[in-house]
């Protein structure tokens, strides 16, 4: 099992243990559920990094490939690995404070990483008009 499947199932045990005890065969569920976000991970690591700029030296691309990558891993594991908030434990009479902070952590997270995908897709279609433009 890959670092995003082993991430997920310790997730999802801490997070929503009555749903992780419905799946049948954890281990085969969450290295499947590791090797999806792997391969998404690498796909939308190029899709936010883009096509190589113009007089970029090689540091440059490193540490463009290297935020990315750290990007696209975000988004991923607040939109594939971690249970929905609606799958958690309890309701919120019998949810304490840390666990009702963490929600809105989540919910927080999974909207910033929304609303970076949605600047991203729009940089991404401004940099290809601009390449469609000097082309």
């Amino acid at each position: 099992m890959n670092k995003y499947g082993k991430f997920a199932q310790e997730t999802w045990k801490m997070t929503a243990p009555a749903q992780y005890a419905l799946i049948p065969d954890p281990e085969e569920w969450f290295r499947e559920l590791g090797e999806r976000a792997m391969f998404q991970v690498g796909e939308l690591q190029y899709q936010i990094a883009g096509p190589d700029p113009k007089d970029e030296t090689y540091l440059q691309k490193v540490g463009r490939l290297n935020a990315s990558r750290m990007q696209a891993e975000e988004i991923v594991r607040a939109e594939m690995l971690t249970p929905d908030v609606t799958e958690t434990e309890g309701d919120d009479s019998e949810e304490d404070e840390e666990d009702r902070r963490q929600t809105e952590i989540w919910e927080l997270q999974r909207s910033i990483n929304r609303q970076r995908q949605d600047l991203i897709d729009l940089y991404r279609e401004q940099e290809m008009d601009q390449y469609n433009k000097t082309s």
